[in-house]
């Protein structure tokens, strides 16, 4: 549920399958809690396109995390909350376009991931800018079945076991794009989850992301799929 960019809304393992030669890139994002280091994932080239685009053109430097909650995500690429007051409502930012999306079920949303905003549009396009990155928490066996019924779909095994062991929000699952995720720095996010927000959940003492950059790019050896 974003304001206004709507989220009706993590890592040990790599869960996505690869090429033998194809290369993975990563962003690098800093905040005043430390650094995280994100992986674009391939099977979003779209979404990873745009999001290195941005980066390279220094867009997130200086945006807040404009949203946080605990337990679920926290939300930041409002363009408009760089220069910011205090108490401003934030959330309805954009840069003029948005992202087809991009879904795929081997892509799903546990703990770390990054994912992309959006409003209530039919198509489920993404915002061009504002993402979030899932915290969620441990989900129970009973309430992984609740949100299969709930939604109709079906979680694979390994997924539900993911789910258990190190949590998530897997009711978002195929609603919103998930391209990428935290592979270091997971105390950075667990960090900015916790600070203390007003009623519209942005954080009273602002957490802004100093920069973002790209990071180097890399071929896994070993990833498991």
């Amino acid at each position: 549920m974003f304001k206004k960019i709507v989220l009706l809304l993590i890592p040990f393992f790599f869960l996505v399958s690869f090429k033998p030669k194809e290369k993975f890139h990563t962003i690098i994002m800093n905040t005043k809690f430390g650094a995280m280091k994100i992986l674009l994932y391939n099977e979003t080239p779209l979404h990873r396109d745009n999001c290195l685009k941005l980066v390279n053109q220094h867009f997130y430097d200086g945006l807040l995390f404009h949203r946080v909650i605990k337990n679920f995500m926290i939300q930041g690429g409002d363009p408009d909350s760089k220069n910011a007051k205090p108490g401003q409502m934030l959330g309805g930012g954009d840069v003029g376009y948005t992202v087809p999306a991009e879904f795929t079920p081997s892509l799903f949303h546990k703990k770390g991931v990054l994912a992309a905003a959006r409003d209530n549009n039919p198509t489920k396009a993404s915002s061009g800018c504002q993402f979030y990155i899932v915290q969620g928490g441990k989900i129970g066996e009973a309430d992984l079945d609740n949100i299969e019924k709930q939604t109709g779909r079906t979680m694979s095994a390994e997924q539900r076991e993911i789910y258990k062991i190190i949590g998530g929000t897997p009711h978002l699952d195929m609603g919103y794009t998930v391209y990428g995720e935290v592979i270091e720095g997971f105390n950075v996010l667990d960090s900015i989850a916790v600070v203390k927000c007003d009623k519209t959940d942005r954080p009273l003492d602002d957490v802004r992301i100093i920069s973002m950059k790209q990071g180097k790019d890399f071929k896994p050896k070993g990833m498991k799929k």
